[in-house]
């Protein structure tokens, strides 16, 4: 499913107490995801890695209480303790513990408690984890433990992670190389040995490196060692077209005519153009951007338009709209 899909999913089965285990291969945002939908709906979210503990951890360590002569155990503090009235209890990588850890699992996840201790009513489990064909450090989860979970697949999807990316400021260079090779956005292979590929994650880290300016000459390596020697390559040659785009401010005032015949150009200028516009935007700058898109190919003036309603910014009321309809209603979906 999609990552929209499975936040859905997500989101609901969380309100229903449900536990929920997510899988997917390395760097599509599974993590990201689960703490957006605690901050969406204004509760907790405690990340817990049980790779990290002992089977004993989870229980809690016993003491003597002298009152009664009895041992009592003491929760351990990394669990909720009712401070908190609503939360996500996330067990990341949870098929990466141990066997007799995910055992020691078992009763905190179906019946919400582990020895003395009682999971507070607000509070929820999702779980996330590699599936063994990614080829991770993983333990085949047993049947009693996967039974006590709704199962939940997410695959990388274009369109959503071209969503997330304009609503966190990447770079448009990157936003527009992905429009213009979605095969870019994931290419994790169990068959290769490369240690850097790339997934949503490792573009992030492409952001990173450019935001943080490096010299030319290390810009190659830095960025191959995020996503791989040839898509960087790849990546860097369309990047380079940048210099050679027309002035957008110019094209958002009506003085400029000049368009791009390079594809990659073309995937550049309309990408950062239709991220120029906000609500904000005057009415000038939509109708000169709506007259600029008439001298595209059609697939570029499509792309603009379906982005801007993506995000709700209208361009009926314009005056060359009409003009606009007329020659590329056909292209719409």
């Amino acid at each position: 499913m999609t990552p929209k899909s499975a936040k859905h999913a997500i989101s609901h089965l969380v309100s229903r107490k449900i536990p929920i285990f997510l899988w997917g291969p390395p760097g599509i945002g599974k993590s990201s995801i689960v703490a957006q939908i605690a901050k969406d709906k204004g509760i907790d979210c405690i990340d817990l890695r049980l790779s990290l503990l002992d089977p004993t951890d989870l229980r809690g360590i016993p003491f003597f209480n002298s009152n009664n002569d009895s041992a009592v155990w003491a929760p351990p503090s990394f669990l909720p303790d009712g401070t908190i009235k609503e939360g996500i209890l996330f067990l990341d990588e949870l098929n990466t513990a141990a066997p007799m850890v995910q055992a020691s699992a078992y009763q905190l996840i179906l019946d919400r408690k582990i020895g003395e201790y009682h999971l507070p009513d607000g509070w929820s489990i999702v779980a996330a984890g590699n599936r063994e064909s990614d080829r991770g450090v993983v333990f085949r989860m047993a049947s009693p433990l996967a039974n006590r979970f709704v199962h939940l697949e997410m695959e990388p999807y274009v369109e959503d992670w071209q969503i997330w990316a304009k609503q966190n400021n990447i770079d448009t260079s990157i936003l527009a190389f992905i429009s213009y090779r979605p095969d870019a956005l994931f290419t994790f292979n169990t068959q290769n040995d490369e240690k850097a590929f790339a997934t949503p994650r490792t573009w992030e880290y492409v952001n990173e490196i450019l935001l943080s300016k490096p010299m030319d000459e290390l810009l190659l390596t830095m960025i191959a060692g995020a996503i791989g020697e040839e898509l960087a390559a790849s990546f860097l040659a369309f990047k380079a077209v940048e210099k050679s785009l027309p002035n957008m401010d110019e094209i958002l005032n009506g003085t400029c005519e000049d368009v791009p015949t390079e594809t990659s150009a073309l995937h550049i200028l309309c990408t950062s153009l239709s991220m120029r516009i906000d609500e904000e935007s005057s009415t000038d700058e939509l109708n000169n951007l709506i007259s600029y898109t008439l001298k595209l190919p059609g697939e570029f003036a499509v792309m603009i338009v379906q982005d801007l309603r993506q995000r709700n910014i209208e361009v009926d009321y314009l005056k060359n709209w009409p003009l606009w309809l007329k020659n590329f209603n056909k292209l719409l979906h």
